[in-house]
């Protein structure tokens, strides 16, 4: 048994070093690497578990069994069947602490891109984001939704069209219009006086001829 304890610290060891799934984190592989970035708003958010594989605590459990049970006492088949054995036990043991420390709680987001396409990705976050938030979607070995910090694009200068000069017709001369009503503050013309007519002149005497004396008949 104490042969063994060197083992399982090899294996907690090695088990502890599991992924990271925070989107904070790159991996070195993942660095300076062109990846596409496209903007999204989320519209779906779930909590998901995120169960680990246990490869890495196996092998390493293996590796340090198989080493403790090489050193077995005798020779032989009894060292190979010690190996053996022992790489069995300490995979087991290194799988089971592997998937105890790697098993973890992650957030499921659903993000409706700008040309209507959905798309999920699942990551690991202290606090899920809300619901109609914006985001980037940044694409690559390690696909991660973060908080958009872009600068909104600048407006496109519009094309400058100089005004056409079209010919007018001469406005029509004003129309003098005579007022409907007198206004009661402008008095009407007085009349002009009238003025008495001179009587007509007597017409001028009759003269009246002699008559002539008529003969006596004879």
């Amino acid at each position: 048994m104490p042969r063994l304890a060197p083992a399982l610290i090899l294996a907690v060891s090695l088990a502890g070093c599991g992924p990271d799934y925070s989107p904070n984190t790159y991996a070195s592989s993942a660095v300076q690497q062109a990846n596409k970035v496209e903007q999204g708003v989320i519209v779906g958010v779930r909590r998901v578990g995120v169960a680990a594989g246990g490869t890495t605590g196996a092998v390493a459990g293996a590796a340090a069994g198989g080493i403790v049970g090489s050193q077995v006492p005798g020779a032989g088949v009894t060292i190979a069947i010690g190996a053996v054995g022992g790489g069995l036990i300490g995979g087991l043991v290194g799988s089971g602490i592997d998937k105890g420390l790697n098993d973890t709680t992650a957030y499921e987001y659903i993000v409706r891109k700008a040309n209507d396409e959905m798309i999920s990705v699942t990551q690991r976050d202290a606090s899920s984001m809300a619901i109609g938030q914006h985001v980037l979607v940044i694409a690559g070995n390690q696909a991660r939704i973060i908080p958009d910090y872009t600068l909104p694009p600048e407006p496109k200068p519009q094309p400058y069209f100089p005004p056409q000069q079209t010919e007018t017709a001469p406005a029509p001369p004003p129309v003098a219009s005579e007022p409907l009503f007198t206004p009661a503050s402008v008095a009407p013309p007085a009349p002009e006086p009238a003025t008495a007519k001179p009587p007509d002149p007597p017409p001028p005497p009759i003269e009246r001829q002699p008559t002539p004396a008529t003969p006596p008949p004879p």
